[in-house]
């Protein structure tokens, strides 16, 4: 059976229901550009500093979510100064795989006493 791949818009609005059902209040469209790391998130909570980035080539993703991004959004996330879940079209089959990315992420977060 073929499953259809989750789109952008899809995507980022299954990310925000799962965040904001954990009790994120969630931006849209967030510049961390202003904190040193030149990225857009699509949604982050500034106040917990906890967010997403859902990665698609409609999206033009792959031009902003840079190696060197990634690698300083990742010493954040070691550091604990923020929790970004990254998760790439390409690893996801169908909406509830990024429901349980989602969960998975939101779990450790909250293990880790950020949530």
């Amino acid at each position: 059976m073929y499953a259809r791949p989750v789109h952008e818009a899809e995507g980022r609005a299954v990310l925000r229901r799962c965040f904001e059902a954990r009790g994120l209040t969630i931006t849209e469209d967030y510049r961390l550009h202003d904190d040193g790391v030149p990225i857009t998130l699509d949604g982050y909570d500034p106040s917990r500093r906890i967010g997403y980035e859902y990665i698609t080539t409609e999206a033009g993703d792959r031009i902003e979510v840079t190696p060197a991004v990634i690698a300083e959004l990742e010493r954040r996330m070691v550091a604990g100064t923020l929790a970004v879940l990254l998760v790439d079209e390409l690893d996801v089959a169908v909406a509830r795989d990024l429901e349980a990315g989602a969960a998975a992420f939101l779990d450790e977060v909250a293990r880790r006493g950020l949530l």
